[in-house]
Formats: structure tokens, sequence, C-alpha cells
């Protein structure tokens, strides 16, 4: 079976080299080890020593030279801002709170769809868009803080 040798990132590489597509959502964008097959029929297998993300339109190398391009998969997300800068990071903050995976684009915050967090955040005085589109969120925080024992509350 065929592996990944190599990630490159969004905008690096020359369209006319791609040999297949793989489109994944952003929970199979951010793996350590998995086998995949490409829109064309292509099967290899990403297999790392630590897990990787994946952004929509990253490809990767092959070891046989083949390159493979990644498309993040349509998902159901919110978009949404405040009315003023202000409001919007207050909003940011609300979601951060939550643990919430976000998306930065623009002036504007994605998230998975979420009816609850969407009441919150119309709540809030939000405007709120639903629409379908690939989901590409922040990388995890470096520091390791995990989801185990915080040392603070949510309640």
């Amino acid at each position: 079976m065929k592996r990944v040798t190599e990630i490159k990132p969004a905008g690096t590489w020359n369209a006319a080299s791609v040999a297949d597509s793989v489109v994944l959502d952003a929970g199979d964008r951010n793996r350590r080890r998995i086998v995949l097959t490409g829109e064309q029929g292509t099967q290899f297998m990403l297999d790392f020593a630590a897990p990787v993300s994946l952004r929509d339109g990253d490809w990767l190398v092959l070891d046989d030279g083949s390159i493979v391009l990644v498309r993040g998969a349509r998902e159901a997300l919110l978009e949404v801002d405040g009315p003023s800068a202000f409001e919007t990071v207050r909003l940011a903050w609300h979601l951060g709170n939550r643990h919430t995976d976000v998306q930065i684009v623009g002036d504007k915050i994605r998230l998975r769809y979420d009816h609850v967090l969407e009441d919150m955040l119309r709540g809030l005085g939000a405007r709120v868009v639903a629409l379908d589109a690939p989901f590409d969120p922040e990388p995890a925080s470096p520091h390791g803080h995990g989801h185990g024992h915080h040392g603070h509350d949510h309640g």
C-alpha cells in the first residue's frame, strides 16, 4: 500500500501535478494513522508518529511521488459575528469558554452547527447564518492543555 511521506501546505503546489483527491471532514483531517481512498481510487496510508492536522487544500506526497489533494468536506456550520469588533470578540470568548472548535474567516467566526450554541449566540446579539462549507478549525493550543482536570469549574 502506498504511504504518505510528506504533507505540503495549501497554496504551495501545482494543481496539474495532482493525481487524486480525498475529501475529509474536519475530524478525519486530524489523525495520526488512517487508510484513505481517493476519489479516483488511490488507496494509501497516512501513518505518522504524532497526529497531524490537514487543512483544506493541503497536498499529500506519496512514496511513489504521486500527489493527493486534501479537500474539506462540506459540513453544516454557523457563521457568526457581532454588531462591533468588541462584540465579536465577546462572542469568541463565550465559544472558547465552552471549548468549541472555531474557524476565523475574515471578521466572522465559524463553528459546527449546534442549535444550543445558535440560541445562545442569538441571545447574545450575534448575527448568525447557517451554511454548508469545509471547516478548518483553529489548531489546538500548543501548551498541552487537555480536557482532563482543569482546576476550574464549568458550572
